[in-house]
């Protein structure tokens, strides 16, 4: 008798431990995180038509004015182009160079691109952390004496996805 009560003692304490046990803090890969905003440039001349911006190069800009380079964004021609916005401030300034040559970095036609929004922090998980969903979407062109960029229109003002484009570029 001791000994069945011993083992049902055991099993309650067993099941009781292994309940209360949480699953692993692993963020899966499926989980949604900070969207970045996504840019899809078109012909100026057919509005609806995508028309790819040749030898692109996209960097950042910092407080002081110098490049910080995106990682994982390379130089080469694209009709689409997937930024991540800073999500520690309400703004992030961005240059896209058309025409970029390594060999000769100067060259080519930079727009500076001045993109404001109001941060909205949303709570994932334990694993995850945070997001961050950027709302009231602006995008403005700094005007210069050769901008490439001819117009700007923002789709949907508030990037919580990646799954279309945010802005679309007349160029």
């Amino acid at each position: 008798m001791k000994k069945i009560a011993f083992l049902i003692t055991f099993i309650c304490l067993l099941l009781v431990i292994m309940l209360s046990c949480e699953k692993d803090d692993i963020c899966s890969a499926d989980t949604l995180t900070t969207p970045k905003l996504i840019l899809r440039f078109y012909d100026k001349a057919s509005p609806d038509e995508i028309l790819a911006v040749p030898d692109l190069r996209a960097y950042a800009l910092d407080d002081d004015g110098s490049m910080v380079e995106f990682l994982g964004i390379t130089t080469n021609t694209k009709d689409s182009l997937a930024i991540p916005l800073q999500t520690e401030m309400n703004e992030t300034r961005i240059v896209l160079q058309r025409n970029f040559d390594s060999e000769n970095p100067d060259d080519g036609n930079a727009d500076t691109i001045d993109i404001r929004y109001e941060r909205e922090d949303i709570y994932v998980s334990r694993a995850c952390g945070y997001k961050a969903i950027f709302n009231n979407l602006i995008f403005s062109v700094t005007n210069d004496t050769d901008n490439w960029i001819v117009n700007s229109e923002v789709l949907i003002d508030t990037v919580d996805n990646q799954i279309q484009a945010h802005v679309k570029i007349l160029h």
